[in-house]
């Protein structure tokens, strides 16, 4: 039986339309969703209501959130963070790296309180991680926020292919593997290895991840499934819950909220 010398075309072509035809779909749905705000000044920032009222809830709590980027950024890509709550707390404290000043010297991560499930600058959050308990939950926080003052880009942002927003908890999920943080493929950034890396553990903590300045690259986990990287989107297979990741579209199938 004769193979046709012309497969590995058709198979590269095969793999750049699944790139390419989920970010035409993304492009679509931006056009025509009204409801996104066109000023960042009258963007909402309120609660979604999706976190518990911290002042009834005297358990520890972490919650990982995404939200699609404001303006045409979330064409392509959401911004993450983790939002901490310690035992008796009555209010949340977030973690994340903003942009915005990085150039007038500012830091890059921000540690501040603020509403864990507050609207990104518009766009409504998607809880992706939470983990709910008493001390041990505590012992996580603390090193989620030793890690994020450790952060080694944290005088440094760049929006494509990183280190950004994603980068930064991509590396605290590396720092706590207990969290089996597991990012969504809008995740731009998330395959920027910190410090010129190239081989890291993936960002759940288990499995491995190769990547070449966030530009190509796989990751291979029981968390995240097989993903491959291309230019910061990813494509990629999950088998637990059953999912498929498209760059711009996001996971298309059962959630993976704990």
């Amino acid at each position: 039986m004769k193979v046709s010398r012309s497969w590995p075309l058709r198979v590269l072509l095969a793999v750049l339309l699944l790139f390419v035809v989920p970010v035409g779909v993304a492009l679509s749905r931006h056009l025509s969703d009204d409801s996104r705000p066109g000023d960042w000044r009258n963007a909402r920032h309120d609660s979604s209501g999706q976190a518990p009222d911290p002042r009834h809830t005297p358990e520890a709590l972490i919650q990982v959130y995404a939200a699609r980027a404001f303006g045409w950024r979330g064409i392509f890509g959401v911004h993450t963070w983790i939002a901490t709550k310690d035992s008796d707390a009555d209010r949340y404290t977030r973690l994340e790296v903003v942009g915005w000043g990085v150039s007038r010297g500012i830091d890059a991560v921000r540690i501040h309180y603020g509403e864990a499930d507050g609207y990104w600058y518009g766009s409504e959050p998607t809880l992706i991680r939470q983990l709910r308990g008493g001390a041990e939950v505590d012992a996580l926080i603390r090193r989620l926020h030793e890690a994020a003052r450790a952060y080694p880009h944290s005088h440094e942002y760049r929006l494509w292919p990183g280190p950004n927003s994603n980068t930064f908890t991509a590396y605290l999920g590396r720092a706590v593997p207990e969290l089996h943080l597991d990012l969504p493929p809008t995740a731009i950034g998330k395959d920027y290895l910190p410090q010129g890396g190239v081989f890291a553990s993936a960002p759940s903590g288990g499995g491995v991840q190769f990547s070449l300045a966030g530009l190509l690259g796989a990751t291979i986990a029981a968390e995240e499934g097989i993903e491959l990287n291309l230019l910061g989107l990813s494509l990629g297979i999950d088998l637990s819950p059953p999912a498929i990741k498209l760059p711009g579209v996001g996971r298309v199938g059962m959630s993976d909220v704990d």
